[in-house]
């Protein structure tokens, strides 16, 4: 936690590293993409030191709260790696009080990424939050002795806060339908881990593997929507107890990133990678489209699908290569999004 943050997609277009900025700590699972969480492994461990008194509970961390205004270098920064902004044991107040740091560090662009976007849907939606974000703004001001805020009010939404959703599977994508209701500058979908198949653009005519542009574009569609997501990461799982993730569903989000023009970011392979020659054998499984893993030595005519199979390499020696490339496209915040005045 600090400003340097290792993870691949904080960093800026000249690959100048981004930072990590934690004024909130602990969450709880609220789906199957946290059942690995590095984050509760971290805080687990270090349970009981000044770092994590509590473990993983949610702990607010207000004295961190002033930490991106005193870099001056502009940086990507995310937002609670270590937490979920929107966990419901986290105040209003308190959240209006972080967006008051970061509409205050203009400077830098902020990423937030949740499992919970109906909260913050409500929370960016309503002008007595919007209101609160103002009034925690000048008392930041006055404090620091900065340039209070207009007294028209702050442009809404900030145009440097980037909004991501996690969304590992169909099952989740609702997130995302969330996430496009709720004001943002930029909108993102992290899916990492990748958990199964995810088809994203809803437009008549498409398929899971996306080979053409789809016959019918649809209003509400995430990728050609009138209001759709700017950037799309992918990734699959590392650490203790990672689940791999089939191929097919990364080369289907790219693919449908790549007709839509979405930019695509593929962040790792993680602890597995499609067996390959030169790879090691050890340690190998055989996972169906679906995500069902099978024993190697299961006859084939035996398998309810066709299988692909994968091996435990590492997160290093799996890399980042999707067929032989590495993508690593993001946003540039449009200038041209509709904003409102917060506090007017």
């Amino acid at each position: 936690m600090g400003d340097r943050t290792s993870i691949e997609w904080t960093r800026d277009a000249d690959g100048t590293p981004g930072a990590s900025w934690n004024p909130v700590t602990g969450c709880s699972p609220v789906s199957p993409g946290c059942n690995h969480c590095y984050a509760a492994g971290i805080a687990h461990r270090f349970a009981g030191t000044p770092a994590y008194p509590d473990g993983f509970a949610v702990t607010l961390r207000p004295d961190r709260l002033e930490q991106p205004l005193r870099w001056l270098r502009p940086r990507r920064i995310f937002v609670n790696s270590m937490s979920d902004l929107t966990h419901r044991d986290v105040p209003d107040q308190y959240i209006a009080r972080i967006f008051a740091v970061m509409a205050l560090g203009a400077q830098h662009t902020y990423l937030i990424l949740t499992k919970r976007p109906g909260r913050l849907r409500s929370l960016l939606s309503s002008k007595a939050f919007t209101d609160e974000v103002l009034v925690q703004t000048g008392l930041l001001a006055a404090t620091r002795n900065l340039s209070c805020p207009p007294p028209q009010g702050l442009s809404w939404p900030l145009p440097n806060v980037w909004l991501g959703v996690s969304v590992e599977s169909e099952k989740w994508k609702h997130r995302i339908q969330q996430l496009l209701q709720t004001p943002a500058a930029v909108r993102f979908a992290s899916c990492e881990p990748l958990l199964g198949p995810l088809l994203l653009c809803s437009c008549d005519g498409a398929k899971f593997e996306v080979t053409r542009h789809p016959l019918l574009i649809s209003a509400n569609c995430p990728l050609h929507g009138t209001t759709r997501l700017d950037w799309v990461i992918v990734g699959g799982e590392s650490g203790a107890g990672a689940r791999p993730m089939h191929p097919a569903w990364a080369r289907s989000l790219r693919d449908q990133c790549v007709v839509t023009s979405t930019p695509f970011f593929f962040k790792q392979w993680g602890e597995w990678s499609p067996a390959a020659d030169g790879l090691p054998q050890r340690r190998m499984t055989e996972l169906d489209v679906a995500g069902v893993q099978h024993d190697p030595a299961t006859p084939i005519a035996s398998r309810p699908r066709a299988t692909t199979p994968m091996v435990r390499i590492g997160k290093k020696a799996a890399g980042r290569l999707l067929d032989g490339q590495q993508w690593d496209q993001a946003p540039v915040a449009p200038s041209s999004r509709p904003a409102t005045t917060a506090g007017h």
